[in-house]
This record gives C-alpha cells, structure tokens and sequence, in this order.
C-alpha cells in the first residue's frame, strides 16, 4: 500500500474524529444549558465546516432550547438549504412549525425528514418524538409508536428509553411507575447518564419524595459537574422546603455555569417566587441597564414591585405599573402571545393601588376568567381594593362570590373584612337617613364578627369589633348591647400588644366608661376606672378630661 496514502487517509480519520468529538462537546454543552458556551463553539464548527448539515442542526436546537424560534428556525433552514439530504433539519423546521401551531406543515417537515432517512434513522425518530412530547401541540401517541420503533432499530440507546419515559409521563401525570422502569433502563444502559439521573429525581419530586430527589440531584452532579439542570432543579427543590438560602446558593452555581441573559431572567423569577422580590427587582433592573428588553423582565418587575408594595419605595406601586404596561404594550406586538391569569392580577392590582381602582377590579376580573382556579385569591384581591374605594356594597358583593353559599369558603380574614364591610356599609346608610337599613348593616357586621370569634376565640379584635357593631344597634345604651363584648376584648389585650390595639382600647373604655356613669347600671367608681385607663393611653382625650371636670367624675 502507498505510505502517503496510509498517511493521508489516518490523518483524515483523525481529522473526523476530532470534529466528531467537538461537535459531541458542543451538543454537551447546550444540554447541559450552557448556551452561550455552546454557540461559541457551533459558530466555530460551521466557520471551519460550512458545508456540514448537522452543525446547523444542532445549532438551530440550541436556540431553540432557550426559546428562541425564530434564531432557531434559521439554522434548520440554512442548514436544509446547504445540504438537502441531511434529514434532521427538516425536523428542526417541523418542531418550529408545531410549536407555533401549524400541524399540517409541521407532519409535511417530518415526513421529508422520515423519507430521507429511509424510516432507519434513529435520531430522526427521537428528535420528532422529542416534538411531539415537549410541544404545546402534543401527540404523544405518535410519539410512542416513534420510540418503540426506534428501539427496535437500536435497542440499546439510552436517549431512546429517556424520551419514551417522557411521552408516557405526559400522558398519565397521576402515575409515574411506568415512566420509572424506562428511565432505569436508560441509566442501566449509561450509569453515566446524567439526564438520566435528574428525571428520575424530578419524578420522585413529583411524588414528594424530595430526600431522594435531593439524592439522586447530588449524584447528577458528581457525574457531570458542569450539569446545570441539576443544580437548577436542586435550588426549586431547596426552594419547595423553604430552605431559601439554600435554594439561592444552588441556583448561583447554576448561574456560573450558564450565565446568559435567559439563564438570569429565570432566576429573577426564581427569587421572585422565593418571595425576594427586593433581590428580584435588583437582578432584573441590572439586566435592564446592560441593555436587556425582554417582556418576561418587565412582566417579573411589575409583579416585584406589587409585592414589595411601598415598604422600601414611596414609588413602588407607579413603577410596577409601569412596568406592567411596557410587558402587555411588548407581547401585544406577538401575535398568538399567551398571557396567564397572573398578569392580569398584578396589573389590576397595581392600577387599584395607584388609585385606579375600577380599571384595577375589570384586569382582576379577566385573571379570573383565564383561571378560575385563581377566583377565590383575586377576589380576595378585588374586595380590599373595593374597600379601600369605599365601594363598601361591592365589597359585600364580592365576600358573598367568596363565600358561594358555604360559610366554610370563608377564612377568619375573610370574615374580618366582611364584617368590616357591612359595618362601613352601615355607616354609609346611616349618614343617608336609611335608618332601617343601617340597621340591617350593623347586624350582618356583628354576625360576621362573631363568626370570627367561633374561629379564633381569643381573637381580642374580633370582640372589638362586635362591640362597635353592638354599639350602632343600641345607640342610647339602653340594652348595654356592647358591654361584654368590649369587656371580653379587654380581657384578652396582653400587655404586650397594648400598643397595636391601643384606639380599639380607647373606644371600648369610653365607651364603658359612659356606660356605667350614665346608664340605668350606673356605677361611678368603675365608671372612673375606665376613663382613667382612657387618660392613661390617651393623656390628651378630651371625652375623658372633660368627664373629670363634670361633677360627676369629681
């Protein structure tokens, strides 16, 4: 044989192999969700191999893991017009098609990808599987009849086995045995399998068996330390135990390995649900500064800053609002986009805050219509903004849509705000001259109160407040409605929290103390006790002062 031939032809071999291994570490890095990591090197594999099908392939998956479909469905056509034979583009362009909703298109892109692998090639199986499980527009029977096909070609591919334990999770998310065995088949194929790994920890997550999961997360990790969803899926499980510090340590080893723009916007909304909403503002503002527009930042920030309301920020509720606008003005633009119930809320929620109240029950009304799941929580929601409009009819109004007919709808805050309504209520009639009315208010707020009461008995508020309501009902004293309402309330005040109820405690002692100066149980000494306590909290309270003055408090 020719020596340069032998020579020239190793070198060829090794040439391939060692394209052949980047590509690999290429594909390993965009399923570990390095994204930006793996660009870099699949923008040097099509400059040095500009001809080769398969590196924009598996470029165009990398933009189309992070969402991004049009970047994505770039690649899979340049890649389909340099090499029209190479089946898996055409794949690529289907999955961007399903997604999108257009399935007649998207069969047409896998029945080319099909015909150009003779219905032999494997990977052309999963990767249209892979479409139909993970779409919005799922057909996971078609997805199942791919992999049992693709076994049989290849019976000992692990990605395979993956994929199906998958398609049959997503078809029957009560019961994870049968997604179990096919990911153990995967993981006894390659104990090095990583992915395989963290869906089964995901799956026993799923089933709340979370010191497993945590298990089976950390033993990813020893694998493949540069295995980012790992570290993510360790920080949501922290994050579920409400171990915070934990779960924001996980996900900042996360970010050393995938710090991307995408990778940063998902842990502002991390440690938006984490309740960090200050940390939250902070990450998405910087994002924001170094020049990031995406709507899903300002969809986090207006939710961020309605949660963190005005404790750190006068202007908190006008910049969430802001930023609510410029998310709905942005996805406005898109068509087809998707806004969950969520959006709504929040926007209704900083509209009302911000003074716009009606505007801000009609967004809340909407998140209510997109989920109704959510009722209960927005109504909750739309009544205090009501209440705090004075819209007092309204807000009993929408405590009775609460309520549906069962007072066990209603929490022991539910019923305190309720009864604040009808007492509010009560008092609007009464300034109106509707006497009877007002009336009827006041009884329906010492209801509710005492239905409080029935849910936390030592609640001292709650007696309060039955007690004010008591006192519009027997206005000239004449039956002491209020007397052992204001007494019990008084009973149950720790000296501790003298200060937090320090006005109820005043409004009680008057009233007390009136009672039993002036009432047919007229007792002077207990009637000076309790407007000295009155002095005592409010050394300036004139009704006080002045019945110290009158010859009966002499």
């Amino acid at each position: 044989m020719n020596t340069k031939l032998v020579l020239l032809s190793t070198a060829v071999i090794a040439s391939l192999g060692l394209t052949s291994q980047t590509l690999q570490d290429a594909i390993k890095k965009s399923e570990n969700e390095r994204y930006q990591a793996a660009a870099a090197d699949f923008r040097a594999l099509i400059s040095k191999e500009p001809n080769k099908g398969e590196n924009y392939f598996y470029y165009g998956e990398n933009f189309f893991k992070k969402g991004d479909l049009d970047s994505a469905n770039i690649y899979y056509q340049k890649g389909a017009d340099i090499n029209a034979t190479y089946p898996l583009n055409y794949v690529g362009l289907g999955k961007v098609l399903l997604s999108k909703g257009n399935s007649t298109d998207a069969k047409s892109q896998f029945f080319k990808a099909t015909t150009l692998g003779a219905n032999k090639n494997t990977e052309v199986m999963r990767k249209t599987a892979e479409a139909y499980i993970y779409s919005d527009n799922k057909n996971l029977d078609e997805a199942t009849v791919l992999l049992n096909a693709a076994i049989k070609l290849e019976p000992k591919n692990a990605e395979t086995y993956l994929l199906l334990g998958d398609a049959i999770l997503e078809k029957n998310q009560a019961d994870g045995s049968a997604a179990i065995k096919e990911y153990s088949k995967a993981t006894e194929l390659n104990p090095n399998s990583a992915k395989g790994i963290l869906r089964k920890g995901k799956l026993y997550q799923r089933s709340r068996n979370y010191q497993l999961a945590l298990d089976l997360y950390k033993e990813a990790e020893k694998i493949d330390q540069t295995f980012a969803p790992a570290y993510r899926e360790k920080a949501e499980l922290y994050h579920l135990a409400g171990q915070k510090a934990n779960a924001v340590e996980s996900y900042k080893k996360y970010l050393e390995l995938n710090n991307s723009d995408e990778a940063r916007e998902r842990y502002a909304a991390f440690v938006f649900n984490n309740k960090q909403y200050a940390d939250a503002i902070n990450e998405i503002e910087n994002l924001q500064k170094n020049g990031n527009t995406s709507l899903y930042l300002d969809r986090y920030l207006g939710y961020s800053y309605a949660e963190l309301g005005n404790k750190t920020d006068s202007t908190a509720f006008k910049k969430g609002l802001s930023a609510m606008n410029r998310f709905f003005d942005k996805s406005s633009a898109i068509n087809g986009f998707k806004y969950v119930a969520t959006d709504y809320k929040y926007k209704g929620i900083l509209l009302a805050k911000t003074g716009k109240d009606s505007l801000g029950v009609v967004e809340m009304e909407k998140a209510i219509a997109l989920d109704p799941k959510m009722g209960n929580d927005i109504l909750r929601s739309i009544a205090t903004t009501q209440i705090k409009a004075k819209k007092y009819s309204k807000a009993i109004e929408t405590y009775d849509r609460i309520m549906a007919g069962d007072p066990k709808n209603l929490t022991s805050q539910d019923w305190y705000e309720f009864g604040r309504a009808h007492y509010y209520d009560g008092g609007t009639k009464q300034r109106d001259k509707k006497d009877a009315e007002a009336l009827g208010s006041f009884v329906k707020a010492d209801s509710c109160f005492s239905k409080l009461i029935q849910l936390n008995p030592a609640y001292a508020i709650a007696y309060f407040w039955r007690g004010k309501a008591n006192v519009q009902q027997d206005l000239k004293d004449e039956k002491g409605l209020a007397k052992p309402h204001f007494d019990k309330a008084l009973s149950l005040v720790k000296p501790e929290e003298k200060a937090s109820v320090k006005s109820n405690m005043v409004e009680a002692c008057l009233y007390l103390g009136s009672h039993y100066a002036f009432s047919k149980e007229k007792d002077l000494v207990k009637a000076k006790e309790y407007f000295k306590t009155v002095q005592e909290l409010d050394p300036s309270n004139k009704a006080a002062n002045d019945f110290f003055k009158s010859p009966a408090g002499k």
